[in-house]
């Protein structure tokens, strides 16, 4: 068991199918994941699984792959702390996740801004350029920053689970500016294919941080890396001053608009009139 303990997770799943399921069932969404080259045996402790889910997942995957009599299972190291589903983030990560809570927000209007959108004028233009405007303020300098500058620096770059947060912040980034050109060259189409696809993107990229990344690399901080993370996360905070605030008004704004006069004619009054 030990030879496959050791593979990269997309490895012994193309060798063994069944294995992705067997993961599915523990909310391990390795099968979709686009790097797949964390350890099998690294699973169980980035995921957090309780002691009694650990012993089951390892035992239904070691029965694929030796078929018949029971295997022994060597038992992965536990850091303290670990081994129940209940997250309780530290001070500077329950910034990061309180952060998320604006952008799943925006991320919750692109319908509406899909069914309303209007690239034929400037005012049903701005709407769309003042959503990507958040993106690239809120989510992407202010958040995103956080995350790439301070808390992503205290780990080993090559570590596979921030491999795919970079490369999801990558795919966003992309989208972001095929939406730009695509309202500069009034093509709705390319419009609608990049926010369905940042929307599908920030969702499943939002739950992985919130329910995986930030509850692993908390176990892993010491607690004076802790202490001066969140030190150098109030220092971004004062930086950005009131515009943190002001976006949050933005996306407040936004969704009583849509709520109480969702038509396009009240939508592009209203951009034109902020």
């Amino acid at each position: 068991m030990k030879e496959y303990l050791n593979k990269g997770i997309k490895e012994v799943v193309k060798q063994f199918p069944r294995i992705a399921d067997i993961l599915d069932e523990y909310q391990i969404g390795c099968g979709p994941c686009s790097v797949g080259t964390c350890l099998l045996k690294d699973i169980v402790n980035i995921h957090n699984l309780s002691p009694e889910d650990e012993q089951s997942l390892m035992a239904k995957i070691a029965e694929v792959i030796y078929p018949g009599p029971p295997v022994k299972i060597p038992e992965p190291a536990r850091r303290q702390g670990s081994g129940s589903r209940e997250i309780k983030y530290s001070p500077p990560m329950k910034k990061l996740v309180d952060e998320h809570v604006l952008i799943k927000k925006l991320v919750a209007l692109i319908p509406k801004l899909i069914e309303y959108l209007d690239l034929e004028s400037d005012q049903g233009r701005q709407l769309i350029l003042d959503s990507i405007d958040f993106i690239r303020s809120y989510a992407d300098k202010y958040h995103h920053a956080k995350e790439e500058d301070i808390l992503f620096k205290y780990f080993d770059p090559n570590l596979d689970i921030l491999k795919v947060m970079y490369e999801d912040h990558e795919t966003g980034r992309a989208h972001v500016r095929a939406i730009v050109a695509g309202v500069e060259k009034r093509d709705k189409s390319v419009v609608i294919e990049h926010l369905n696809g940042y929307q599908e993107l920030l969702s499943g990229h939002i739950k992985k941080e919130d329910e995986i990344l930030y509850p692993w690399l908390d176990r892993e901080l010491s607690t004076s890396q802790v202490g001066e993370m969140f030190s150098k996360f109030n220092e971004i905070d004062k930086q950005f001053g009131c515009t943190a605030k002001r976006y949050e008004e933005v996306i407040k704004k936004l969704e009583e608009r849509f709520k109480i006069e969702p038509s396009l004619s009240s939508m592009t009054s209203w951009v034109k009139s902020h």
